[in-house]
């Protein structure tokens, strides 16, 4: 059986105008009106299919909880029973669905599924997954190994301790099982439905998913977490033993007061403070665009193989020529271009309206405020995305790490060209995945967002920093 049941981490109050508020970790969130036999229905636990499908106040209670990510989901034998496992989202508004399969059907374990302890739990998850496992029963664990190979549902239906269909349904709808094919799912690389995942390494998926936010629940950011552990290391690492060789007297007084690269290098800082009043125009926004990202030369050149393979150059290096980022603009403010969602085309230097929900371009301008801590929103966020096809085709293992340092030098270059033309700019450490890919439309293992800047006109310099 299956039933719904709130977060641990979560109390359901009654606030002073008789609002139903959710608790968690000291925060509180409005739910609305509602009757006390909902609350406290809900706050007990309830079977997933007990009228929830229904226009009710309960099912609206959970609908609202469930868009909080304020709810986790467990399966029983009975609601007397001990728990098989408790499944908890990971992704916004994330709903359960439970796939049927018949004796007949075969499933397999994804090759992106893997298993790992965290704290006093043993949990199933993967990078593909909207939500993970937390599995109570090791015959579950018996029965996951036997995926390793193809089963069919009736195979499993035999095994001892069977789960039950609602487990093998639920494995199935969080992708972390899947029904094979043509080659009965023993390929190394088998697509498990989408032929775009061939070219992913596990550890890529994986790093690519925690690494970034918006496709786990997990705390990420400035937390501070290892403060009270141990002091903060050294600004600068502590001398090697031995003598020095002294580079200072090699350097000529003039070196950094002439060279222009040297003065914007040491010029470069971070901008958190943009002046609405002046917003950047878009004529400097094309030469900004122009000078950093812009195709300079295309080559087709004809592989050992008989194959063709096309080649891009940009401004800045690429490993193996795969200039894989594109670059997608959030505008807030740019005078001479209206507020909306684009794509650069660096290929004909032109910018294409993306028709993405307003809210979800407010998310984006308003996540970027709070990550670089801005009393305003940036009048641009530039979302660096990458088409990870154009570096995993030719490289394995270490794809994704090739695509981060190119991340790394498109936005040296940004910050670079930006202090050139006395704009500001400031790299954004997290960016949400997920938000990326409802306003693209496009599938995270696809093409997804790896790196995010605001630019704009900077206010005083009193609003800027080393970093």
């Amino acid at each position: 059986m299956f039933f719904v049941q709130l977060n641990p981490n979560v109390s359901l109050e009654r606030g002073a105008d008789e609002n139903l508020l959710a608790i968690a970790h000291g925060r509180a969130i409005g739910l609305g009106r509602f009757g006390a036999e909902a609350a406290e229905r809900v706050g007990a636990g309830l079977q997933y299919n007990d009228g929830l499908g229904e226009k009710t106040e309960i099912a609206e209670l959970v609908r609202r909880l469930s868009l909080c990510g304020m709810l986790e989901y467990r399966l029983a034998r009975s609601e007397g029973d001990e728990n098989l496992a408790i499944i908890e989202p990971q992704t916004r508004d994330y709903v359960p669905h439970i796939t049927e399969v018949g004796d007949d059907d075969a499933l397999a374990l994804s090759r992106f599924a893997y298993i790992r302890r965290r704290g006093g739990d043993i949990v199933l998850e993967s990078p593909l997954s909207p939500a993970l496992f937390r599995l109570r029963d090791p015959a579950i664990l018996v029965m996951l190994a036997h995926l390793a190979e193809p089963r069919t549902v009736k195979q499993l239906r035999n095994m001892p301790g069977f789960a039950g269909l609602e487990l093998l349904g639920m494995l199935i709808d969080c992708r972390l099982a899947f029904t094979p094919t043509d080659d009965g799912g023993r390929a190394l690389r088998f697509a498990e439905g989408d032929p775009d995942l061939v070219l992913w390494d596990f550890h890529d998926l994986l790093f690519h998913t925690r690494s970034t936010s918006g496709r786990h629940a997990n705390p990420s950011g400035g937390r501070y977490a290892y403060a009270h552990v141990m002091e903060m290391p050294p600004a600068v690492r502590p001398a090697w033993p031995g003598a020095p060789i002294n580079l200072r007297g090699l350097l000529e007084p003039c070196d950094a007061a002439t060279s222009p690269l040297a003065q914007l290098l040491r010029r470069r800082r971070s901008t958190r403070s943009f002046d609405d009043r002046q917003p950047i125009t878009l004529a400097e926004l094309s030469r900004f665009l122009d000078a950093t990202a812009r195709v300079c030369s295309r080559e087709r050149v004809d592989g050992d193989d008989g194959s063709e393979m096309e080649f891009a150059s940009r401004p800045y290096p690429s490993g193996g020529s795969s200039y894989e980022l594109e670059l997608y603009l959030a505008v807030g403010e740019c005078a001479g271009l209206a507020p909306g969602f684009y794509h650069y085309d660096a290929g004909r230097h032109a910018l294409t309206p993306i028709a993405a929900k307003a809210e979800h371009l407010r998310a984006m301008l308003g996540g970027a405020q709070h990550h670089i801590d801005s009393p305003t929103p940036p009048q641009i966020v530039i979302t660096i995305a990458a088409r990870f096809a154009r570096v995993s085709w030719k490289y394995s293992a270490i794809a994704y790490a090739l695509t981060l340092k190119h991340v790394g030098v498109a936005m040296q270059t940004f910050y670079l060209m930006a202090t050139e033309m006395e704009l500001g700019a400031c790299a954004i450490g997290a960016v949400d995945i997920d938000l990326f890919a409802r306003m693209t439309g496009v599938e995270l293992h696809i093409e997804s967002a790896v790196g995010q800047m605001a630019i704009g006109r900077g206010l005083a310099a009193n609003n800027v920093s080393e970093t």
